[in-house]
């Protein structure tokens, strides 16, 4: 099995071995490109790295340092990507993040899961199962975001939050596990129009 039949098979969910020489290869180049890219202080070649760090990403993608993923390749991030310092994005699975989604610091992406029995997690057995983050998302700092989850368009995910299931869009939740709190309606405008401001 070739390194793009590895990852569509990891993307169904069945068990794959997560000590596969392949896979130990990419991690090894990702964390490579990764150390590249939290020591690169110019922001128009820090931009250039993410961009072959990734496997997509849109226009004006801006992380801090410490980012850190498992391959790197499986990631597609859209237009306006902001990651605030010290995010991990583990990517057995793809991930999927749409346009001006906002991340606080600390803010974890797993995709992978080992698995529960104890010889089969010993002999590298792991599961992973894809991520989506909807357009004009924003996690606070410390959010986790389990296997499998998606979260809608324009919602709010509280500090310290374990997303453990699917969030719909335009919500504010919180919590571990997470749960929605309220929707975002027209009241949370406040007006801001982005200048004039002390």
């Amino acid at each position: 099995m070739n390194l793009e039949e590895k990852f569509a098979f990891m993307a169904t969910g069945k068990p794959y071995d997560d000590m596969d020489p392949l896979l130990l290869a990419v991690r090894d180049e990702a964390t490579a490109k990764t150390d590249a890219l939290n020591n690169e202080h110019d922001p128009a070649k820090r931009n250039a790295l993410f961009r072959k760090l990734v496997g997509q990403t849109g226009f004006k993608p801006f992380v801090n340092p410490n980012f850190h993923c498992e391959f790197g390749r499986n990631i597609r991030v859209g237009d306006h990507f902001y990651a605030n310092y010290d995010c991990t994005i583990l990517d057995g699975a793809p991930v999927t993040i749409g346009n001006h989604v906002l991340f606080g610091p600390k803010v974890g992406l797993y995709t992978s899961n080992h698995l529960f029995d104890p010889l089969e997690r010993q002999l590298g057995g792991c599961i992973a199962k894809p991520i989506v983050v909807g357009d004009g998302c924003w996690l606070a700092a410390n959010v986790t975001v389990l296997p499998g989850v998606t979260i809608g368009a324009g919602t709010i995910i509280g500090a310290g939050s374990v997303v453990t299931h699917d969030i719909p869009a335009r919500v504010i939740a919180a919590g571990n596990p997470c749960e929605v709190l309220r929707e975002i309606t027209a009241a949370d405008k406040t007006g801001f129009a982005g200048h004039d401001m002390i």
